[in-house]
């Protein structure tokens, strides 16, 4: 870490942990992989509606997946669609060769009911890691596919180059996406792992204790600086969008007490999308040892 010297004062600045940059290490090896394959790892990604925020994400999928050499399917189906149907693409997409990893893009409308959709995909071809088949592989410590930000979370965590055995790790917010999953994968690098969320009271005095403090609540500015622990690692997952500014649930001053600590942008974002990658080509990788 970095350190400021006014008068006699010594004020600490984190060290940013420039997700863009190893995202980009990142898909530079699945490049080189590609390159020596005969085939082509594909990634099929479902987009119902029109989210602007989904479209964005979407957008940036197909964009990364041509940059690395990957086939890329993007269909975009109305709002209004039936769960019928929507569960007809999907085992479509089970069915074609070419795709090796698919994902539908969340959120659904509501009357579509997620969890089954996210059931409908098989095992192998689950490139978001959501099927509860890789959760419950994950759970028991023999992980197949990895939810991409959660995965991409540890990497973040691993660049620092910090000694992950034994330190004690503190995550915010208890999703399936991102709070359960990275929870247990810190557990898996032997960390002492205490789980937070909304009814966490008072969340200060977990959040103080943490040597690694990993934040997915969706509430902007929701760590303060008084709420973390010196020295520590932060790894700010929100994305919040603030008088048409990105900010994340982490506040910004955070950096004067932290380590390590993740920008918002260019922080977790990117390295989601490099992980989601590296999952098709794995997801496609696991199905030459199933056919």
């Amino acid at each position: 870490m970095n350190f400021l010297y006014i008068g006699n004062l010594t004020k600490m600045t984190a060290k940013i942990i420039n997700g863009k940059e190893i995202a980009e290490k990142l898909r530079t090896e699945l490049k080189k992989k590609v390159s020596k394959l005969k085939e082509k790892p594909g990634l099929a990604v479902v987009l119902v509606g029109n989210n602007p925020a989904s479209e964005v994400y979407v957008n940036m999928k197909e964009k990364k997946c041509n940059e690395v050499g990957f086939y890329s399917k993007k269909i975009i189906l109305p709002e209004d669609i039936s769960q019928e149907k929507l569960l007809s693409v999907v085992d479509e997409l089970n069915s074609d060769n070419k795709i090796h990893g698919m994902l539908v893009q969340l959120p659904l409308p509501k009357h579509i009911d997620e969890q089954l959709i996210i059931n409908a995909i098989v095992p192998h071809k689950d490139a978001d890691g959501f099927n509860p088949i890789n959760m419950g592989n994950l759970f028991i410590g023999q992980n197949l596919i990895v939810s991409a930000t959660p995965k991409g979370v540890i990497k973040l965590i691993e660049s620092t180059g910090v000694k992950l055995e034994g330190k004690h790790a503190v995550v915010v917010g208890r999703s399936n996406i991102v709070g359960k999953p990275v929870s247990l994968l810190l557990q898996q690098k032997n960390c002492t792992v205490t789980m937070c969320h909304s009814r966490t009271k008072p969340l200060k005095d977990y959040t103080l204790q943490a040597d690694i403090l990993v934040v997915a609540i969706g509430k902007p500015g929701a760590i303060t600086k008084d709420m973390v622990k010196p020295g520590a690692i932060v790894i700010d997952v929100g994305t919040n969008k603030v008088y048409d500014k990105l900010v994340g649930d982490v506040d910004e001053n955070v950096k004067e007490v932290a380590g390590y600590i993740t920008p918002v942008p260019r922080g977790v974002g990117p390295m989601t999308i490099a992980c989601l990658l590296e999952n098709t080509l794995e997801c496609m990788e696991l199905q030459k040892k199933i056919y």
